[in-house]
């Protein structure tokens, strides 16, 4: 009966032949977490200032609605109610619209930013891992050469 071979065992030589070293890896994740940190930050600043405008949004018209509940004495005071109503609602909800675009544009810019920070990093990263591999690699190789002579 033939005997079959042992994978194992080259497979762990070849490995062992170039090793491999798992720090770029562990760079690039803390880059990858630290990246992840800083965009929860943001959006959870832009959910802060979002839900405050809302807040003082209602609240205000809540105020609004309720002088407009009030009894009036003359007809004509019904109608200048609403009106007002009317007008000061409009000029909440613009008001209130660009401070949610200031929020959007704020974060729209953070992120650029951090995007572009992290792509350089990354690249950075990357570069002195490539270079790194390519060092130990070619040691590894001279080696099994003259293993191999």
């Amino acid at each position: 009966m033939a005997k079959t071979q042992d994978y194992t065992k080259m497979v762990q030589d070849m490995m062992g032949a170039f090793p491999m070293d798992v720090t770029a890896f562990q760079g690039a994740f803390k880059t990858s977490a630290a990246l992840g940190e800083k965009m929860a930050k943001v959006a959870l600043e832009a959910a802060e200032k979002s839900t405050e405008i809302s807040s003082k949004w209602t609240k205000d018209t809540i105020a609004k609605v309720g002088v407009l509940a009030s009894a009036k004495e003359e007809p004509t005071d019904y109608t200048k109610a609403m009106t007002d109503f009317a007008s000061s609602a409009a000029e909440m909800a613009a008001e209130n619209l660009a401070a949610f675009a200031e929020v959007a544009k704020k974060v729209q810019m953070e992120t650029v930013e951090l995007m572009l920070a992290a792509g350089k990093d990354m690249s950075e990263d990357a570069t002195a891992a490539v270079k790194k591999a390519t060092a130990e690699v070619t040691t590894a190789a001279k080696k099994a050469a003259a293993a191999a002579k």
